[in-house]
């Protein structure tokens, strides 16, 4: 055996060079998206929104009215309050905003929305029971149980569609509710001899704003000033009593309570029959009154019919003409509830995953820190290369010649005489060899 030990062991002569190890960098997982939650949207975006997800506009108002609706009915069915309404009918706004109409159905949408909105406002009720008070309102004559089996398939189209809601508005169950604050503000301003007549009218005013998109543009102290303006119109009330309403005391400005009169006013000028107060009033009343405000919008320069809009980036959404409409066969025309034919949408392909953060600094933050590590610099510079030009047959030598022209099939240089620059079928003589010979020419060579 070889000796083994200390002693055996050979000492190194000088120091030896030791390599460094390079390492290439190491990928680390991705990331991740980031997905800021917003509270507020502005008509514009609205409207862009829409025409991104081809919504028809001929239907849409008629689809969101009867939703809205469907949501209160079931709502006074199983005996839930105001707050939940209120809420269901946010997420049923943002929702239909966010996906086209051709991948759900409406009913199943709003009936989705309010089992969120049950969960949020911890007035808890299970999609059946949902399903079936809704189920029991449309067939009056043969009403039945949440534990009947035709409510199977539409519990689990409801809770696939709980998940997207939830991405939908970003995990942020913040809801503006107008109903408290309108309560304190009549109390404050109107008389009590006058004040149950007043809130008569007003109270239903507050249901019937959910039914245009006011809560989802427009802040809690501009809905409710915005309400106690427009009773008092109706109502014949003297012009002081709302004109002494300062916008600034409540956190709001003079044109968002003018966008939120104006939405109600084309809500009840064009959909009197859908509404609570619609019918309670004459038309023409509703049309005096919204005279009078688009009087005052066009009087005061600091007033706009819509705060906020961006005549270039109008221009620019009318230049859009790839978008097309929802067909007419989409599924919002079908049946809902039993036998629903909605669509369950899937996730698109994604390397990361999707956050919800709800400080929109912070996330700006992580999304500078984060950049620098993906960021790709790249350097444009331009390089001339010679590039040899094939070389073409001739066609009228046939590989005969073996003169100083002929290439022979070897790739090589080709020197035609000066005649390089030619058609490769050219020939300095039209000529054949019969008449070369008798002409006395070149029996050989290039014009053989």
């Amino acid at each position: 055996m070889a000796p083994q030990g200390p002693k055996s062991m050979t000492a190194s002569k000088g120091p030896q060079p030791v390599e460094e190890a390079r390492h290439l960098p190491v990928k680390g997982p991705h990331p991740g998206y980031i997905s800021i939650a917003n509270q507020y949207t502005f008509e514009q975006k609205l409207r862009r929104m829409q025409k991104e997800n081809g919504c028809d506009p001929s239907r849409e108002d008629n689809y969101r009215l009867q939703g809205v609706q469907l949501i209160d009915n079931v709502r006074e069915s199983l005996q839930l309050p105001v707050r939940t309404f209120d809420t269901a009918c946010t997420y049923y706004h943002k929702f239909r905003l966010c996906f086209r109409d051709a991948e759900y159905n409406y009913q199943d949408a709003a009936m989705a929305s309010l089992f969120v909105a049950c969960k949020v406002e911890d007035t808890i009720k299970k999609s059946k029971e949902i399903l079936c008070a809704a189920y029991n309102l449309k067939n009056a004559d043969h009403p039945t149980t949440q534990d009947d089996k035709i409510f199977e398939q539409p519990s689990k189209i409801i809770i696939g569609l709980e998940r997207l809601i939830l991405e939908t508005i970003g995990f942020d169950f913040r809801v503006r509710y107008p109903q408290k604050l309108l309560t304190k503000m009549v109390r404050k301003r109107v008389p009590p001899d006058e004040a149950r007549e007043f809130i008569g009218v007003a109270y239903p005013m507050c249901i019937d704003i959910y039914k245009t998109f006011s809560p989802i543009k427009q802040s809690t102290f501009t809905m409710a000033v915005s309400i106690v303006e427009l009773t008092a119109r109706l109502m014949g009330k003297d012009p002081e009593f709302y004109k002494s309403v300062r916008p600034e005391r409540y956190h709001t400005t003079r044109g968002c309570v003018t966008e939120t009169v104006l939405d109600l006013l084309d809500l009840y000028t064009q959909f009197p029959k859908s509404t609570r107060i619609g019918t309670r009033f004459d038309l023409a009343k509703f049309i005096d009154i919204k005279i009078k405000i688009n009087q005052e919008v066009d009087a005061d320069r600091d007033l706009a019919r819509f705060p906020g809009w961006c005549d270039q980036c109008e221009s620019e959404d009318r230049e859009m003409s790839w978008i097309t409409p929802g067909s007419a066969t989409s599924p919002v025309n079908t049946g809902s509830m039993p036998g629903s034919n909605s669509v369950k949408r899937n996730a698109k392909g994604q390397e990361g995953t999707m956050r919800f953060v709800f400080d929109a600094d912070e996330a700006l933050k992580e999304q500078d820190a984060v950049g620098e590590y993906f960021r790709e610099d790249y350097e444009e510079y331009e390089v001339e290369i010679e590039e040899d030009i094939p070389e073409a047959k001739n066609h009228n030598n046939h590989g005969h010649g073996h003169g100083h022209g002929s290439n022979h099939g070897h790739g090589g240089p080709r020197r035609d005489r000066g005649h390089n620059n030619r058609d490769p079928g050219w020939a300095p003589y039209n000529r054949n060899r019969n008449q070369d010979r008798n002409r006395g020419g070149r029996k050989g060579g290039y014009y053989q």
